[in-house]
């Protein structure tokens, strides 16, 4: 089964951060939500508190205020007799009953009907106290007074309770309040802190991530600096930095062949050496592609050489590289190969198609070219003198060269090894002929055996014809 670390590493860089990141993310909006909601919640209570209760009790204040001016005013008006007292004490009344209208959406339907019901006996006292003025009864002993106050306590005592209710209500908003934001304050620090360690949870987990991969990386890149190109960086990640680390390590495979190119390279031709030959020969035959093998090699170089010293022996060598490469260059494809397997040895691997041209290319270059590296009076002669290995003086003929082509149209190429013998025997043929010639191996494998179950190609009883090559264009 599939782990989650699995499953993360298999994640894009951005898909890791936005995973990381996601549930910082859920957890502010939580905070956000809940911050929201108790905002709205803190808004309503504070609505009803400043819409309704702080209205209700200011009203009610005043309601009992204007109670007792009524009872000023009609005993002002009893004992003077004056009719701005009489002219107040009916404002009042009009004022009581505004004031009714303002609680009207407050207060219980029962108690606003009490009240306006007290009010109105409230009032009706008073008037049969007014109509009794100028009689020998007075206020003060009156029997209307007692009543007026008791009437005017039970008013004041209903109006009371309904400021003491309302104030009740506001202080158990209120509290509602200061709980609401003292919770809100602390579930939202906690969730702050909270969205602070998951944020920085997050943050070390997808740094750790892309730095463990970036770290194995600059490790692989100072072990490749150091020439040690089989190092690989060991990543996990499938990743941005995975594909990266995959294609590091395809650089240091080929970095590793390129410098075992380099250091089989020849230092006097700049060309591939026998391992770069081998591999380019391996290769094609796993390919099992239509495959063309020359071996070139220089008639009498060594007398040449003997003759004109070292330094004019590599000057030819270098021209025979360059006339290879030029031929190969101009007759070939970016898929043939050049080879120097050193000396006065060279290699071409190209296609059955093209080794003809290339070599007959090859043959009238070098053999237009190579005479001018011999003195005047040698080059006129056509040869020089020397001693053989036996000490003898004899003449050498002009440096030429003899090429072995060796294909896989007629025969089962299995190896390198099974290529580079069959050259060979070519190549010592093909010296044998005078002046450069190419030659190539055209025999076939003309029987089978069975082997139990399978089915094995043998290469004796060959076709012995070989074809000889000479580069002038009547002998072709």
């Amino acid at each position: 089964m599939i782990g989650i670390s699995e499953i993360f590493s298999r994640q894009s860089i951005v898909k890791k951060m936005l995973l990381g990141y996601l549930p910082l993310a859920f957890l502010i909006l939580i905070i956000a939500v809940f911050a929201l909601s108790s905002l709205e919640r803190l808004n309503t209570l504070n609505s009803a508190i400043i819409k309704t209760y702080v209205p209700l009790i200011e009203a009610t204040d005043n309601m009992v205020d204007t109670v007792f001016s009524q009872e000023f005013y009609g005993k002002r008006y009893v004992i003077l007799k004056s009719p701005e007292m009489l002219e107040l004490f009916w404002r009042k009344s009009e004022e009581f009953n505004n004031l009714i209208d303002k609680i009207t959406f407050f207060t219980d339907k029962k108690d606003l009907k009490s009240i306006t019901s007290l009010h109105t006996d409230y009032n009706n006292l008073f008037v049969k106290v007014f109509q009794n003025i100028g009689g020998k009864t007075t206020v003060k002993g009156d029997v209307y007074s007692d009543e007026i106050k008791v009437k005017q306590r039970v008013l004041v005592d209903l109006i009371q309770k309904i400021s003491l209710k309302a104030r009740k209500e506001q202080n158990e908003k209120t509290l509602a309040i200061a709980y609401i934001g003292n919770n809100a304050f602390r579930v939202t620090a906690l969730l702050g802190v909270l969205g602070i360690a998951l944020g920085i949870g997050a943050a070390l987990i997808i740094t750790r991530n892309i730095s463990g991969s970036i770290n194995k990386l600059m490790l692989a890149t100072k072990e490749v600096s150091e020439g040690r190109f089989d190092y690989t960086p060991d990543t996990e990640n499938h990743d941005e930095l995975g594909e990266l680390s995959h294609a590091f390590s395809e650089m240091t495979k080929r970095l590793k062949r390129l410098e075992e190119m380099y250091l089989d390279t020849s230092p006097l031709t700049r060309l591939p050496g026998g391992i770069a030959i081998e591999n380019v020969l391996i290769k094609r035959i796993e390919t099992g592609k239509p495959l063309a093998f020359c071996l070139l090699d220089m008639d009498h170089f060594k007398s040449f050489s003997d003759r004109y010293g070292y330094a004019r022996g590599s000057d030819v060598i270098q021209a025979t590289a360059r006339i290879v490469e030029d031929a190969v260059r101009k007759h070939g494809t970016v898929e043939d190969f050049v080879g120097h397997i050193g000396g006065d040895d060279f290699v071409i691997v190209t296609s059955p198609e093209r080794y003809r041209k290339i070599c007959t290319e090859v043959i009238e270059v070098f053999d237009r070219k190579i005479p001018d590296f011999y003195n005047p009076a040698d080059k006129e002669r056509g040869f020089i003198t020397g001693k053989n290995r036996q000490g003898q003086i004899v003449t050498f003929p002009i440096t030429t060269i003899s090429i072995a082509v060796v294909t896989n149209l007629s025969r089962h190429l299995t190896s390198h090894i099974q290529i580079s013998e069959l050259a060979a025997e070519l190549k010592e043929y093909a010296k044998s002929i005078p002046g450069s010639n190419f030659v190539v191996d055209e025999r076939r494998e003309n029987r089978s055996v069975k082997d139990n179950d399978h089915h094995q190609e043998t290469e004796t009883g060959f076709e012995n014809r070989i074809i000889n090559l000479h580069s002038k264009p009547e002998n072709i």
